[in-house]
């Protein structure tokens, strides 16, 4: 099962960010319940994200090293310096996030979302680049 986790991954990634673009567009048209319902599920594609690629790690499936060379090796890990910071970074906030919505403190919510939703998405949208570099 361990080398299929990469995949899901990529998936569970490019869900992410589809759903939280959709969640920011209901939220600009002031549709808050499918807003609260399409970032759940981001939030729910990110949790299942952290399991799986946790379980790979931790499965002794090793590291994937990039094979690629010259410019595309320089564009590869300056996405990865750049996604790996990144992506420990939004673990917090969002939480953070969703403790003040379902608390009603939409002023904090909206403070924190504003950078973290392009952060968020930037993170996803850059899984997905990862993936397709190291395995396609």
């Amino acid at each position: 099962m361990p080398h299929i986790l990469p995949t899901v991954n990529a998936c569970l990634n490019a869900t992410a960010a589809i759903l939280l673009i959709l969640g920011w567009k209901a939220i600009r048209q002031k549709k808050e319940g499918a807003h609260k319902i399409f970032m759940s599920a981001a939030l729910g594609a990110a949790i299942l994200f952290l399991c799986f690629y946790l379980a790979y790690h931790l499965s002794g499936a090793g590291l994937t090293r990039y094979q690629g060379k010259g410019v595309s090796r320089i564009i590869y890990f300056s996405i990865l310096l750049t996604h790996t910071p990144l992506a420990v970074a939004i673990v917090p906030f969002s939480l953070m996030a969703v403790y003040h919505a379902l608390k009603g403190n939409f002023v904090s919510h909206t403070r924190i979302t504003r950078w973290l939703f392009p952060v968020w998405v930037y993170v996803s949208v850059t899984g997905v680049l990862i993936y397709a570099m190291l395995y396609l």
